[in-house]
């Protein structure tokens, strides 16, 4: 399954990507509004993003879709305490970016 960040993005010349990835403020609405199966988690330690991807969905590079879903931006470092909220189904989520 391909889930891709830039599937909504606005393309500027030479197919260049430019700006926030609609993809995720789709994740994100889809989240407030329930329609994406979640689960709560808390990060621990040194945890990161990317690990954490990796570890539920085999593809770390998948970490954006938990940043999406939580609403904390776009870095794989977060401080130990952030509340995360998971997607646990990614057909979900390739239903709503493609």
């Amino acid at each position: 399954m391909t889930i891709k960040r830039y599937a909504r993005a606005p393309i500027i010349a030479g197919g260049t990507q430019f700006g926030t990835s609609l993809a995720s403020n789709v994740i994100k609405r889809a989240v407030e509004t329930g329609a994406l199966t979640t689960r709560i988690d808390v990060l621990r330690g040194s945890e990161r993003l990317d690990t954490i991807a990796g570890r539920i969905y085999g593809d770390a590079s998948m970490w954006w879709i938990i940043a999406a879903a939580s609403g904390i931006g776009w870095a794989l470092q977060v401080p130990p305490g952030t509340r995360l909220v998971i997607p646990t189904d990614l057909g979900q989520i390739s239903g709503l970016v493609g």
